[in-house]
C-alpha cells in the first residue's frame, strides 16, 4: 500500500516493514512528514497507536492512555541524552516518566539520528553487522514476546505509531513539524541503579538464571551490567535486603548469524549454581516451532534468519540443561575466544560446521559409491558468499576415518563450507576480471577456476590434536574481520557495551542460506553431535571444585 506520506488507513493490528520510495521529506522511512501538494488529509488516528492485536500489548493501554492525557495537557516528552541513538521519555499528567520510545529511524547510523551517528540507510548493517540499521525496535518488541510468563521480567514492549513535534528529523529545518513514526514503546521501570554501579554478591540466583535463559535464547549479544536495572527492597531495620533486576535494551539480540555473544553474568558465582526444578521445567515447556510461528505472526516483519537463529539457541539450550549442563557452561560453548589475535569459533559454532560438513557429505556419497580400496571420490563445496566452488579430494577411506571434529585448512590457499563466511550484508563486490582475481589469490581467496585441496590424510598432521573443546587452530582471515581502531580482545568476555565501540564480528555459520528441507536435516546433525559436545566441555570443568567467596549473600 502507498500511504502518500499519510498513516491514517494503517489499522492497529497491521505491524508494518515500510520501505522507502521517493519520500519528499526524509530519506527516513518511519519519519513520514506530509508537506506542500503531498498533504492527503490529516491524519486522524490516535496520539498513539499499538501496531498487533497480541494479548501481551494489552498491558500497554493504561501505558498509552496516560501518556496521550500528558501529552494534551502540554506535558511534552523529554530527549534521553544517553546512548548513541533518539529515545525519549514520555510522561504521565504528574511528569513521572511511565514510557520509554525510541524511533526506528532514529536508531544508531539511521538517517535522522539526533547524536550526529547517521550515514546508512534503512536495512544496511548497523552496530551490528548482523543487526541492520532500523530493526532493533522488532527485536526489543521480541524479547518481551519471548519472555513467556514473564519469567525474566523483560518490561512489557510494542511497536507504536505515534505522533509528537518533539522527534528528530534531519531535513536542516529549525521548526520541527508533527510527524508520526514507527517506533518501540517500553515500559519505564522505576529503579535505583543498574548492575554495572553495584556488585553482584546480592543478585538472586534464581534472577541471574531467569536473565541469562533468556540470553541464551536470544543470542544476546550485548548483555552488560548497564542494561541490568537494579530495584533494592527495604529489608524492614534499614539494612540493604533483596535486589530484582529488569532487563532492557534487547535490541542486539536475534542477529542475523550466529554472532559472538557478550554475557556479562557468564562470571558471577550465580551462574555456576545448578538449575532449580522450576527453570529446568520452564526451560522443558519451550517449544522453539511455536515461539518462531508466533514472532512471524505478531512481527511479520521479522527476518527468517532470526528466527533460525532462535530455534538452534532454544534446541541448544534445552539439550545441554538436559545433559546437566549449568549456566556458565551454556554460555562459555556459545562464546568465542581470541587467542593469538585470531578469533576462534565458539564450541556451538564448531558444532554447527561439522553439522554442515555432514551434510555435504550425505548430499554428495552416492548411493553405488564404493568405498573399498582405493577409490577416490570428488565433490563441490559451494561458498555462496563469495561465489567460489572449489572441489576437494580424497579418498572415501580417508574421509570416513577422520577425527570428528577436524576441519579447516591452515595453509591459507582457500575456503571450505567450514571456513569463516565472512557475510556482507551491504553491496556484493563486482568481479572486474583478471588482475583483480590475481590480487584476490595474493590475499588469499583464490579465483573462481576450481581448485583441488589436499587430502584429509596430508592435513591429518597439523590437524591431529583438534578437537571441540581444543581451538588452538588459526582460521583464515579476510577483508573486514580486522579489528577497526586497533580494538583487539584477548577473550570473548572483553567486549563493550553497545553504548561504546562494538568490533566488527564475521560468521563462521550462516544459517539463512539453507533450504527449509535442508534446514530440517541440519537441526537434527546438529542435536546428533551436540552429546558429544557436551561431554567434552563437561570433562574441562569435571573435579574443579566451586568457589563462591565469602562476599556473596544469596
Amino acid at each position: 500500500m502507498v500511504l502518500k506520506n499519510d498513516l491514517s488507513a494503517v489499522r492497529n493490528d497491521s505491524p508494518l516493514l515500510l520501505t522507502r520510495n521517493h519520500l519528499h521529506r526524509s530519506s527516513s522511512t518511519p519519519c513520514l512528514s506530509p508537506t506542500g501538494k503531498d498533504i492527503q488529509q490529516k491524519d486522524k488516528s490516535a496520539l498513539i497507536e499499538v501496531l498487533g492485536h497480541s494479548e501481551s500489548f494489552s498491558k500497554m493501554k493504561h501505558l498509552v492512555k496516560d501518556s496521550v492525557k500528558a501529552i494534551k495537557n502540554g506535558i511534552d516528552p523529554l530527549p534521553v541524552h544517553g546512548g548513541l541513538g533518539g529515545a525519549y521519555y514520555f510522561r504521565n499528567t504528574r511528569g513521572e516518566s511511565v514510557a520509554i520510545v525510541k524511533p526506528t529511524d532514529e536508531e544508531p547510523f539511521a538517517p535522522n539520528n539526533p547524536k550526529g551517528f547517521v550515514g546508512k540507510a534503512l536495512g544496511q548493517p548497523g552496530l551490528k553487522r548482523s543487526v541492520r540499521v532500523g530493526e532493533t525496535g522488532i527485536r526489543e518488541v521480541a524479547a518481551y514476546l519471548l519472555d513467556h510468563d514473564h519469567f525474566a521480567c523483560v518490561p512489557p514492549t510494542a511497536l507504536v505509531k505515534i505522533t509528537h513535534s518533539v522527534f528528530n528529523v534531519n531535513d536542516g529545518v529549525n521548526k520541527k513539524p508533527v510527524i508520526s513514526k514507527i517506533a518501540s514503546f517500553q515500559q519505564f521501570i522505576q529503579h535505583d541503579f543498574d548492575a554495572s554501579d553495584h556488585g553482584s554478591s546480592s543478585f538472586p540466583v534464581s534472577a541471574v538464571h531467569r536473565i541469562g535463559i533468556l540470553d541464551i535464547r536470544i543470542l544476546n549479544t550485548d548483555r552488560h551490567g548497564g542494561n541490568l536495572l537494579v530495584k533494592k527492597f527495604d529489608d524492614g531495620v534499614g539494612r540493604f535486603g533483596q535486589v530484582e533486576l529488569i532487563p532492557i535494551d534487547h535490541g542486539l539480540c536475534l542477529p542475523e548469524t550466529l554472532e559472538d555473544p557478550y554475557f556479562e553474568w557468564i562470571h558471577w558465582p550465580q551462574s555456576s549454581i545448578p538449575f532449580s526444578e522450576d527453570e529446568i521445567e520452564y526451560i522443558a515447556k519451550l517449544d522453539p516451532v511455536e515461539d518462531c510461528l508466533m514472532l512471524k505472526r505478531e512481527l511479520p516483519m521479522i527476518r527468517v534468519a532470526c528466527l533460525r537463529v532462535l530455534h538452534l539457541c532454544t534446541i541448544f539450550l534445552k539439550e545441554a540443561v538436559n545433559f546437566g549442563l549449568c549456566l556458565a557452561e551454556i554460555g562459555e560453548m556459545m562464546s568465542r575466544e581470541f587467542r593469538a589475535g585470531e578469533e576462534e569459533p565458539s564450541e556451538l559454532e564448531v558444532v554447527c560446521m561439522e553439522a554442515r560438513r555432514a551434510i555435504v557429505e550425505r548430499e554428495v556419497v552416492s548411493p553405488r559409491a564404493d568405498v573399498a580400496g582405493d577409490s577416490e571420490f570428488q565433490f563441490d563445496i559451494d561458498c555462496e558468499e563469495v561465489d567460489h566452488h572449489f572441489a576437494a579430494k580424497m579418498t572415501a577411506d580417508e574421509y570416513m576415518s577422520r577425527p570428528v571434529y577436524q576441519f579447516g585448512i591452515g595453509n591459507g590457499m582457500g575456503r571450505s563450507m567450514l571456513s569463516k563466511l565472512d557475510e556482507s550484508i551491504e553491496e556484493e563486490e563486482e568481479e572486474s576480471g583478471g588482475e583483480e582475481g590475481e590480487g584476490k589469490e595474493e590475499r588469499g581467496i583464490l579465483p573462481s577456476a576450481p581448485m583441488k585441496f589436499p587430502s584429509i590424510s596430508m592435513l591429518s598432521a597439523s590437524l591431529k590434536d583438534t578437537k571441540l573443546s581444543d581451538k588452538s587452530q588459526k582460521y583464515p582471515k579476510f577483508s573486514g574481520d580486522k579489528p577497526e581502531n586497533g580494538y583487539l580482545m584477548n577473550s570473548s568476555s572483553g567486549h563493550r557495551s553497545a553504548s561504546e565501540q562494538l568490533p566488527s564480528s564475521a560468521s563462521f555459520v550462516k544459517l539463512a542460506d539453507m533450504p527449509d528441507e535442508e534446514w530440517g536435516v541440519f537441526l537434527d546433525k546438529v542435536q546428533e553431535l551436540l552429546c558429544p559436545a557436551f561431554e567434552k566441555r563437561k570433562s574441562v570443568t569435571i573435579g574443579q571444585r566451586q568457589r563462591l567467596g565469602t562476599s556473596c549473600q544469596f
